[in-house]
């Protein structure tokens, strides 16, 4: 049996493109020996510097996900917190449904849970892991970064979740790319409103 090779996933809950990008890392793991561990990063963190916030966030909205999901990495670990990711990104992303109400019923996990969205009690926990996969890249990138076996990149930005052996080739150009000593960028065609 072929040893499963990781893949480390930094993502911000509330990004529409990094949720088409974890669920083409989940159809990965089905075609590829490839295993996600889930991370939290946050966009809230990446911009706070930024004279103009990119995503708009006057009202702090995109630090309520991630304080939950630290949380929930903190307190119950790397599956409960994959768990989660698929039910938010369910409920907010394909089904348009904004707001924590059932998303934690959904993993499993209790309700009273979603008030440590309302406090920092979980703010270093959010920063250190925002840090640490930030690291692999640098601040000029935003939501997701993967990291396997030593190479780490942004992206891919997807609109569109590729199935069975699309994805596994898409992962293994990826992989491919980002490994080129001096690899900076790729880009493709114009911006496409994603698409669940």
């Amino acid at each position: 049996m072929t040893e499963k090779r990781i893949a480390d996933f930094w993502f911000d809950p509330s990004c529409p493109y990094t949720w088409l990008t974890s669920r083409w890392m989940t159809e990965v793991e089905r075609v590829r020996a490839v295993e996600v561990r889930w991370h939290v990063m946050s966009l809230a963190v990446l911009n706070e510097h930024a004279e103009v916030d990119p995503e708009g966030d006057t009202e702090g909205y995109l630090w309520l996900p991630v304080r939950l999901f630290a949380a929930v990495e903190q307190r119950y670990g790397q599956e409960a917190l994959g768990t989660l990711y698929t039910a938010f990104g369910t409920r907010v992303h394909q089904n348009g449904q904004w707001g924590f109400e059932g998303v934690l019923a959904d993993a499993g996990l209790p309700e009273e849970l979603a008030a440590v969205a309302e406090t920092t009690e979980y703010d270093q926990a959010v920063r250190a892991s925002h840090e640490e996969g930030i690291a692999k890249v640098g601040d000029h990138v935003g939501t997701p970064v993967i990291s396997s076996a030593g190479v780490s990149f942004f992206g891919p930005v997807i609109s569109r979740v590729p199935r069975g052996e699309d994805a596994g080739r898409l992962w293994d150009g990826t992989l491919l790319v980002a490994a080129v000593p001096g690899f900076h960028e790729l880009k493709g065609r114009p911006h496409e409103e994603p698409k669940f």
